[in-house]
């Protein structure tokens, strides 16, 4: 039997890792027990067993740009979700910066998005029923 895969978690680097951790916590509602570094310069925030890994570049580098300042329209996180109006609500609510507003996509889903710190578009979607 081959092996499963259980789940993926993206990569981003950031500028500013604590600043980074602060606004997954403080917006976006996803802990931090695991950081590694001290200071640390890699954490994984996560909330509901969704990993989002955060690397902090060195001194001097920039982080790669934003996908969606190469490709238009292009997220570096797609994450899916049970009640995406809830969430957009709540993540309204907290302040974290939203990319675009809450829409149903002529594919079936209701999403919108997030940018972190470093203009990274993270996407919420939820599967609309189809009848």
């Amino acid at each position: 039997m081959p092996a499963r895969l259980l789940q993926t978690a993206p990569v981003i680097l950031v500028r500013d890792i604590v600043a980074s951790i602060a606004y997954w916590r403080d917006k976006v509602g996803f802990g931090c027990e695991r950081t590694y570094g001290d200071p640390p310069s890699f954490a994984m925030p996560s909330r509901d067993g969704v990993v989002i890994m955060l690397a902090q570049t060195p001194t001097g580098v920039d982080p790669p740009l934003p996908n969606w300042r190469v490709v238009d329209k292009t997220n570096n996180a797609y994450i899916w979700v049970d009640d995406a109006s809830a969430l957009y609500k709540e993540l309204q609510e907290s302040g974290a910066t939203i990319d675009y507003t809450i829409y149903d996509t002529p594919w079936g889903t209701r999403e919108f998005g997030i940018q972190d710190l470093d203009d990274h578009d993270v996407t919420f979607g939820q599967v609309l029923q189809r009848e």
